[in-house]
């Protein structure tokens, strides 16, 4: 989870469109956490059509999961961890601020 520096699953997620949001769109999201509750997250979203003060086109309610990172080794396919350290392109996509020490 992105807000608390630390890997989570989607529990839940409830999204509501109160506006048509176009193909080609840019979204201005803005998130923040309502509370904590042992490995619990809930969280809420909201959406800007094209600009940080455009139209609220998106309202979003979660429930997300903190886990540690073997539950991602674990269900990942096998080869998974061998062909992102074997692609260059893809990890220098990984952002170094986002590590998680176990």
């Amino acid at each position: 989870m992105w807000l608390l520096r630390k890997p989570a699953v989607t529990g839940r997620l409830e999204t509501d469109f109160l506006l048509p949001v176009p193909v080609g769109s840019v979204i201005h999201l803005r998130a923040e956490i309502l509370g904590i509750s042992g490995r619990k997250v809930y969280s809420r979203c909201e959406g800007r059509l094209n600009a940080a003060d455009g139209p609220v086109a998106i309202r979003a309610q979660s429930l997300f999961v903190i886990v540690d990172m073997q539950h991602f080794l674990d269900s990942a396919p096998e080869d998974y961890i061998t062909r992102i350290q074997g692609n260059p392109a893809l990890m220098r996509e990984i952002d170094s601020s986002f590590e998680v020490n176990p």
